[in-house]
This record gives C-alpha cells, sequence and structure tokens, in this order.
C-alpha cells in the first residue's frame, strides 16, 4: 500500500501544555486552531485530563470547543478523547447535540476508557471498573443520539442528529480496535503506547498494524473505514532548533515518567526521541521519519501534536506552516492551500 492509495485529512492536535497560566493556555491553544483552519488543516483535537496540569490542561473539551467554533469557519473540531467513564451520558449527549448545532454540524466525537487510576476516585470510581462503565455509558449516548426513548420515556433535545456516524474510540489493544470495528466507529490511534515485556523495542507501526487489521475484519460490511493516526511531530526550519526544544520538552517528560514509577532506557536526546516516538527535524527529515513508520500509509486522518516536546507557540504556529506546505503533501495529503504565507522564521521575542 502507497501513501497516495488513501485519501488523508489532515489535522492538528493539542493537549493544553503550552507552558503558562490556564487562561493563558487555553487562548493559545484556539490562536493555534485558527493558525491551522487558514493553512488548510481539515481537523483540530482537544484532550481531556483532570486534576493534573503537567499531564494535560483541558477538564471541559466540549466547553473550549464551544468557543473555538466561534472563531472558526470550516475546520472540524473533534474531541480526542472524552475519558466517558468519568461523565455523565446524559449530559454528554446534551453537550455534544448543541455543540455540534452551534458549529454547523463540524463535531467529531473520539471516546476514551480514561486516564491514570488515581483521576476515577473523585467520581467515585475505581479504574478496574472502567471498562464495564465506559461500554454502559457508550450504550446510553448512543441511545439519546438515536432518538431512543431514556428512563422515564424521556427523549433527547436537540436531536442528536447523525452524530453516532462520527464516533471514535481510542484504543491501545487489538480487542480495542475489533470493538470499534464491529461498532462501525472511527479508530484512533495513539502517538505512542507502552511496549510489551516480550518486544520492549517494538517499533510502534509494530504495534499499531495488528489493531488496524482487526478493525478492518470487524468493520461491518459497506461501513467505510476511519482510522486516526496521531503522531508526536515537530518541525522546524533547521534540526539544530529543533533538537534544542526536543532536549528540553523530552527530559521534562523523562521526569515524569519516573516520578510516575516508568522505566525509560534512554538518555540521550536521540535515545529519547526514540524512546516516545517523536519525530523532530527539518520538513526532509520528517518526512523521511513518518515515510518509516508504514502504518501511517493505512490512515485517513493524519494527525500531528508537538508533545512531547512542547515548543514556546511561535514555534508551534511556524511548525504548522511547515506541515501544511512542505510534510503533509509528501505524505499524500491534498488539501486546500494555505490562506496565509508562512512566516520566514519562528521566533520567541
Amino acid at each position: 500500500m502507497t501513501w497516495t492509495d488513501i485519501p488523508k485529512r489532515l489535522g492538528f492536535f493539542s493537549r493544553v501544555l503550552d507552558q503558562a497560566d490556564p487562561a493563558t493556555r487555553y487562548r493559545l491553544v484556539a490562536e493555534q486552531i485558527v493558525h491551522a483552519e487558514k493553512l488548510g488543516f481539515d481537523t483540530a483535537w482537544i484532550a481531556q485530563h483532570h486534576f493534573n496540569g503537567d499531564e494535560g490542561g483541558l477538564p471541559a473539551p466540549l466547553v473550549f470547543l464551544a468557543d473555538v467554533a466561534a472563531r472558526t469557519s470550516r475546520i472540524r473540531l473533534g474531541t480526542g478523547v472524552i475519558t466517558l467513564p468519568m461523565e455523565n451520558p446524559v449530559r454528554v449527549a446534551e453537550d455534544t447535540a448543541v455543540l455540534d448545532l452551534l458549529s454547523d454540524g463540524r463535531l467529531e466525537v473520539g471516546f476514551g476508557t480514561g486516564g491514570t487510576p488515581q483521576s476515577f476516585l473523585p467520581f467515585g470510581l475505581q479504574s478496574g471498573d472502567r471498562a464495564t462503565v465506559y461500554a454502559s455509558h457508550l450504550a446510553t449516548v448512543r441511545d439519546a443520539w438515536a432518538g431512543r426513548a431514556l428512563a422515564g420515556d424521556n427523549h433527547l433535545y436537540p436531536s442528536g442528529r447523525d452524530l453516532g456516524d462520527r464516533v471514535w474510540q481510542a484504543t491501545f489493544s487489538v480487542a480495542g480496535g475489533e470493538r470499534a470495528g464491529k461498532d462501525g466507529d472511527g479508530l484512533m490511534l495513539s502517538r505512542t503506547q507502552p511496549r510489551p515485556e516480550e518486544a520492549p523495542n517494538a517499533e510502534l507501526w509494530e504495534l499499531q498494524n495488528p489493531i488496524i487489521d482487526t478493525y478492518l475484519a470487524a468493520l461491518p460490511k459497506g461501513r467505510a473505514r476511519r482510522i486516526l493516526g496521531s503522531r508526536s511531530l515537530f518541525v522546524a526550519d533547521d534540526r539544530k532548533e529543533a533538537l534544542r526544544f526536543a532536549e528540553i520538552g523530552l527530559r521534562l517528560s523523562l521526569e515524569r515518567f519516573i516520578a510516575n514509577g516508568h522505566k525509560v532506557n534512554a538518555s540521550t536526546t536521540e535515545e529519547l526521541i526514540k524512546a516516545f516516538d517523536v519525530h523532530v527535524g527539518t520538513p526532509d527529515e520528517v518526512i523521511a521519519s513518518l515515510k518509516a513508520d508504514v502504518s501511517l500509509a493505512r490512515v485517513t486522518d493524519l494527525v500531528f501534536q508537538v508533545h512531547s516536546v512542547d515548543p514556546p507557540h511561535p514555534y508551534i504556529l511556524r511548525s504548522l506552516e511547515l506541515i501544511a506546505t512542505e510534510v503533509a503533501p509528501a505524505l499524500g495529503w491534498s488539501g486546500s492551500k494555505p490562506s496565509s504565507q508562512p512566516r520566514l522564521r519562528a521566533t520567541t521575542a
């Protein structure tokens, strides 16, 4: 399979981790999404994280996307993901239905089972129950969107229209890929994922290709594939500049991993880049790096984020420009031309 066999949409993803106070974080990410729309990006995705600002800075993605919807007109807006076990499923159905109307049908809804074990506790849940609660909540959301009666013969208002056809399920596992396929949903593949003990040096594509295979085999006949491949990508005008920010961001990520009891067999910058599945460098360098990831040739949605490099805001904007004008076209994306010319150089001044 070649990169051009499957038409691709181009997406920008943010975990809302700009090094600033929360209000500034939200303002900067909104600016990044507006910039991405001007550059022709097809989608923008926002993660949800509760409590830990170092892990992710946004507990209320639908509130944030409502604000972004008013600032944009074309780019599709997605949740990547709503941690569904921690939510009231009826409220999720209601809030997504309202946001979809406000955004003129631009909402994409990604769901996942949840984050760190301790984040479940304030919601009265145990991490071990996440799969069961997730399945129950997802069924309720689907029923509400489809107009089926809820308890007390209540029906969702406003209608969920066709939101049931815009669900994405995130997973690290083959079983999760099968579930997404059987449900006819989109499959969301992570920028990185844990390696099994028997294959600590496995390439990311070696873990994700079997998930894709199982998803496609389970997909109902006639249902179009929707496969999102998220990747960590930071593009700069020269490699030295890119590596400087990679060194800073990945060292911080390493410290957090070690503090949480994880083991990372990496010490040099190049080793950290490989360990965290990051693609970093000039446009030509990241094109070559991404093309080596053969699972990406099979996706319908190429979605890039700057985490865990986390460069300053001006460099994120410049990276988006280089992605839209040089990187993505080399990977099979044939989106609209940017509506603004890229700047010559990023600067923090």
